[in-house]
């Protein structure tokens, strides 16, 4: 007997993965239209738990209006004698994977950046209340996380409701993120990997240690640690660092070995502190993407939540694209917000001092992070919209990134004799049967062309690789 018989639709793994449009749903719940929504575990004492209780506060799915957003808060209450505080981000986590397990049902991201969607279909064959959901997550709980003895699930859609836990969940993730902040890499005998989203991002592998955090911001070092410790054979797993091959750049011979065999050889080499050359990878998960700006020779910072377009016209769902999927893409790179606070942000690219550009709102929850002499002069909305806005305000104040820039300029003149000089002030300085040119995402092909100028400007040109820290650019 199916221990889901009695759900009106199919719960599997052949369901992790399922992606649902929104032509295709019913409703949406949290996402980027809603401000307030969370998923938080409590550890709490036997007694205080109503083992398989499933409350809804607020509207049921079977009350919600097809086509709209809903406010959405999860909150599990979890007992057992081994179960610890420290446990509760480990099992957080797993919320993203059981609700990918039903059919129709898509859960993407964690913590207060959660985002689902019911599909029209599920609901039609009667996945119309969040019991259904609840009883899923009890039983798969209970059978993969045997510590766990009692359990009772909340699932909230008053909007009020929502926001009076959604504060109190901020300042409970805050106390787990501070209490990892104080281990440094150095100094810790093993780090962990995670590939829960690799049924979004086949190749990608979550390098977890102290001091950077897991893309999505919700595995510290230590829930790391807690989940291989209670879940040996689960998505979250101990990783031996092996031999420290480049400490700037944060390459480690024991997380490219397992790297490589997780992504099944698609990824062989990972540099953990940088953005350039072998980045770690991106799921679809990450709080926020840094993103080069060549123009400028600077990274620019912008999370999931930003609803305009960036200093370089992109938004953020575009920016994502360029990283997510398991690749490894020079000068894009998902990130948590955590790390941001790691001495070892970014490090090979310069850390702080490469940063030119954020919204405000991140700006804002790590201004103290930020070092005290580069506080006004990153760039957020409000200084620069345009990649032209921002080099003036660069300029302005002095960031460090504008040592960087060059700026020769050479005048070239073609020798011709005197008198041919003064006939015409146009110099011919090319010839060619055929010229193309590149402007605006064209191309233009000048044919039999020659073009005459009284002289011709050559501008360094920066290398297509974006530079790291310290290296050179060659004179022309």
């Amino acid at each position: 007997m199916s221990m889901f018989e009695d759900i009106p639709v199919d719960v599997g793994v052949i369901y992790e993965g399922e992606r649902i449009r929104r032509k295709q749903m019913y409703v949406e719940l949290g996402g980027p239209n809603i401000k307030e929504k969370f998923e938080l575990t409590k550890v709490k004492k036997p007694e205080e738990v109503a083992d398989g209780k499933v409350v809804v506060i607020g509207p049921d799915l079977k009350d919600m209006e097809e086509g709209k957003s809903y406010n959405l808060g999860i909150l599990i209450e979890a007992a057992g004698p081994e179960l610890e505080p420290e446990l509760e981000g480990v099992v957080e986590r797993r919320i993203h994977e059981y609700c990918n397990f039903i059919e129709g049902f898509m859960h993407l991201n964690q913590r207060y950046d959660i985002w689902l969607r019911l599909s029209k279909k599920s609901f039609e064959k009667g996945l119309n209340s969040f019991q259904y959901i609840g009883k899923v997550l009890h039983r798969l709980f209970k059978s993969e996380l045997p510590i766990i003895e009692k359990m009772q699930v909340t699932f909230m859609t008053d909007p009020e409701k929502v926001k009076d836990l959604y504060n109190e969940a901020l300042q409970i993730y805050e106390a787990r993120d501070a209490r990892a902040r104080g281990l440094k890499d150095e100094e810790a005998d093993k780090f962990y990997g995670c590939v829960l989203c690799q049924s979004f991002a086949p190749t990608h592998v979550c390098v977890i240690t102290p001091q950077r955090y897991s893309n999505c911001g919700a595995i510290s070092w230590f829930d790391g640690r807690a989940a291989a410790r209670i879940d040996p054979k689960g998505p979250i797993f101990t990783i031996e660092k092996g031999e420290l091959v480049d400490p700037d750049k944060g390459e480690y011979s024991g997380v490219n070995d397992v790297v490589k065999k997780k992504s099944l050889g698609e990824i062989t080499k990972v540099w953990l502190y940088t953005g350039f050359g072998y980045p770690h990878t991106s799921c679809g998960c990450f709080e926020g993407t840094a993103f080069y700006i060549p123009e400028v020779d600077g990274l620019g910072i912008v999370h999931r939540g930003y609803r305009d377009v960036t200093v370089n016209g992109l938004a953020f769902s575009t920016l994502a694209d360029s990283t997510a999927g398991g690749r490894q893409v020079d000068g894009f790179h998902g990130i948590s917000i955590e790390y941001m606070r790691s001495p070892k942000f970014l490090q090979a690219d310069g850390g702080w001092n490469r940063v030119v550009w954020m919204p405000k709102e991140v700006k804002e929850r790590v201004k103290d992070f930020i070092p005290t002499e580069l506080a006004d002069k990153v760039a957020t909305e409000e200084e620069a919209k345009t990649v032209d806005e921002l080099r003036t305000f660069l300029k302005e104040r002095n960031h460090p990134v504008v040592e960087q820039w060059e700026e020769e300029v050479v005048a070239v003149e073609e020798a011709v004799p005197a008198e041919a000089r003064e006939e015409s002030p146009l110099v011919p300085v090319a010839t060619a049967a055929t010229i193309p040119i590149t402007a605006g995402g064209f191309k233009i092909i000048l044919k039999d062309a020659k073009i005459y100028a009284k002289k011709v400007i050559i501008r360094s040109v920066k290398s297509e690789k974006p530079r790291r820290k310290g290296e050179k650019v060659a004179k022309k």
